[in-house]
């Protein structure tokens, strides 16, 4: 491969520092799957339209279909795959398991990561909020309603959560 399409990069994913030379037009989403075999971020449209490879850079939610990799140099990414904690699932994990906001799953990992930078700028969001927020997932499975529910519920279950590492830092 001409070296002048190849670039170095370094990035912190899901906490883990990373260096790689990558090709200059290799997607973040194929960067993630292929290079760091984190499989959670799915491809779906790969035009940005479904949201099924949302991910967080730098703390907001992107399209990694959309995203080269190379402009993630020096940027902290986070995956679906940084949610949980060992065996404990995050809260908005446990709030789709509980409601069914899932059935294949396929859109999920990005409905999740879209909810974790919307619902950190806005804890206490109105349903119709919500759905905005999720406007631009697609899901063709589970109809919305209980994926509106799980996010209202996982929203209450962060604030639950926040409020309790506060009462442990006091």
């Amino acid at each position: 491969m001409d070296k002048r399409r190849r670039r170095q990069i370094q990035v912190t994913v899901n906490g883990q520092s990373v260096r790689r030379e990558v090709d200059v037009r290799l997607t973040v989403a194929d960067f993630i799957r292929h290079e760091l075999f984190l499989t959670g971020t799915h491809l779906g449209c790969e035009h940005g339209v479904c949201g099924a490879c949302t991910i967080l850079v730098d703390d907001r939610a992107v399209r990694g279909c959309l995203m080269l990799a190379v402009q993630t140099d020096g940027a902290e990414i986070r995956t679906v795959e940084s949610l949980a904690q060992g065996d404990t699932a995050h809260p908005l994990q446990e709030a789709f398991q509980d409601h069914h906001g899932l059935q294949c799953g396929y859109c999920t990992a990005g409905i999740l990561m879209t909810l974790v930078d919307f619902l950190a700028n806005n804890p206490t969001p109105e349903e119709s909020e919500l759905k905005n927020a999720l406007s631009g997932n697609l899901c063709r499975c589970t109809g919305y309603q209980n994926i509106f529910s799980a996010a209202k519920d996982g929203a209450e279950r962060l604030r639950i959560e926040e409020h309790s590492d506060d009462d442990i830092r006091r």
